[in-house]
């Protein structure tokens, strides 16, 4: 599904955006799925195990800003992360053996689609190696108007900023401030519907708000070698094991690299998805810069 020039790509900017992996096809069953969710939540108030509600979501009109674990809400999105051209991506970028960590679809709808500030995965889930990355299935045509996911190249392999807040708690964003040369620097993730991004847990990016009359939907993956284990709330064995993509059975092993990492601790004052908690940040980011 690569080339071995797309492999050098990722590992040296963190980054590369793959076109067209989905049909188009695949991409009238997907969103006709993602239709049929969205229309159920106008049967819930606030933000539940399934539903992340936009500020001004009603039962009239309902706004969804993401659907969590997708891959547990509906099998479709179980059956396309372990489909054969993903996982030959995934095992092309970092390794043979791998576990899928979680998933979220993203839905910023046309002109109030929330952004998302500076951060690093790495920051929310450290484990004892960083062969871990995140996929973005691109649901719909993907312009610097529409909020893109922004990336940093090269940013994988520097520091592990600090995402917590004046008063040392977990906030799940980075002071812009402290970035502003790599905010300058970031690359927009673009392309048709049916691209796919895969960026390193460690690189840094955000996405601006959707400011165009088109929706931008963002289905994505994390996806982590199976050797790669995580530093926190880890409880269930079987749990664990039941998220391999790929392999021959359980990895008891852990493999250590030496790798810089920040605890998520202490825990962010607001809980819940990464919105809520970034509503904690001490600043807010401005995404003009990256856009031009």
């Amino acid at each position: 599904m690569i080339s071995q020039a797309q492999v050098d790509a990722y590992n040296r900017d963190g980054f590369i955006v793959v076109p067209e992996v989905l049909t188009k096809t695949e991409l009238v069953e997907i969103r006709a799925v993602i239709a049929e969710i969205v229309a159920g939540a106008a049967k819930v108030t606030a933000h539940d195990d399934v539903y992340d509600l936009e500020p001004g979501h009603n039962s009239s009109e309902p706004k969804v800003r993401r659907i969590k674990t997708p891959h547990q809400v509906h099998p479709l999105f179980d059956r396309l992360v372990r489909s054969r051209k993903v996982i030959d991506i995934c095992k092309a970028l970092i390794g043979r053996e791998l576990r899928l960590h979680g998933s979220k679809l993203n839905m910023k709808s046309a002109k109030y689609g929330s952004p998302v500030e500076w951060h690093q995965d790495w920051a929310f889930y450290p484990h004892t190696n960083d062969d871990i990355l995140a996929i973005g299935v691109l649901l719909d045509d993907t312009s610097l108007e529409n909020g893109p996911l922004l990336c940093t190249p090269g940013s994988h392999k520097g520091p592990v900023f600090s995402h917590h807040d004046d008063d040392g708690y977990f906030c799940g964003a980075v002071d812009p401030r402290e970035i502003s040369a790599e905010i300058k620097a970031a690359l927009p993730c673009i392309g048709p519907a049916g691209s796919m991004s895969f960026h390193h847990v460690r690189t840094l990016h955000g996405s601006a708000q959707n400011v165009s009359d088109r929706p931008r939907n963002l289905l994505l993956y994390e996806v982590a070698a199976a050797d790669a284990w995580p530093l926190l709330r880890f409880t269930d064995l079987e749990e664990f094991d039941s998220r391999l993509l790929t392999g021959h059975g359980p990895t008891i092993v852990p493999r250590m690299a030496d790798v810089p990492a920040r605890m998520p601790l202490p825990p962010p004052k607001r809980q819940g998805s990464i919105y809520e908690t970034q509503l904690g940040a001490p600043e807010r980011a401005y995404f003009g810069r990256a856009a031009e």
